[in-house]
């Protein structure tokens, strides 16, 4: 009976080594890119929780999954200007606190900008030109 129960716990802590370790080989880092609507230039986004600005340098490891959530009031679509090919998933965000995400697997250097769509509701104010969302991401 004990040769059993050992086999058994042996079994399980290589299954369990065997997921956590596949899982390890599996996992991308991952970043977050968020947009907001603001009074002054109408939008802008941040990296990470940082500050807010138009244009961003930003940069990040190979393999990386940059999430972008759309917390504007108007749509917005991802477009990539310049770089090696990105994989971009779900780059049209067409409405309130819509995902894409940008997986960088090559080094290198990208560029990327929005385009804006119109308010969702009427009435919005903003102060000056909007801003044309632009990024440069770096990656090593």
């Amino acid at each position: 009976m004990k040769r059993k129960n050992r086999i058994r716990t042996g079994a399980l802590a290589l299954g369990l080594a065997g997921l956590f370790a596949g899982s390890a080989f599996a996992h991308s880092p991952q970043s977050t890119l968020t947009i907001r609507h603001q009074m002054r230039g109408c939008h802008a986004w941040s990296f990470n929780g940082g500050v807010y600005k138009a244009s961003l340098k930003i940069n990040v490891a190979r393999g990386t999954a940059l999430k972008v959530i759309d917390n504007d009031v108007m749509p917005h679509k991802l477009i990539q200007l310049a770089g090696p090919k990105a994989r971009l998933v779900a780059p049209a965000m067409s409405h309130m606190s819509a995902q894409a995400k940008i997986i960088f697997a090559r080094k290198g250097t990208y560029t990327f900008k929005t385009e804006a769509g119109e308010d969702y509701m009427t009435g919005m104010k903003t102060v000056g030109p909007d801003n044309v969302l632009r990024l440069t991401v770096t990656v090593s």
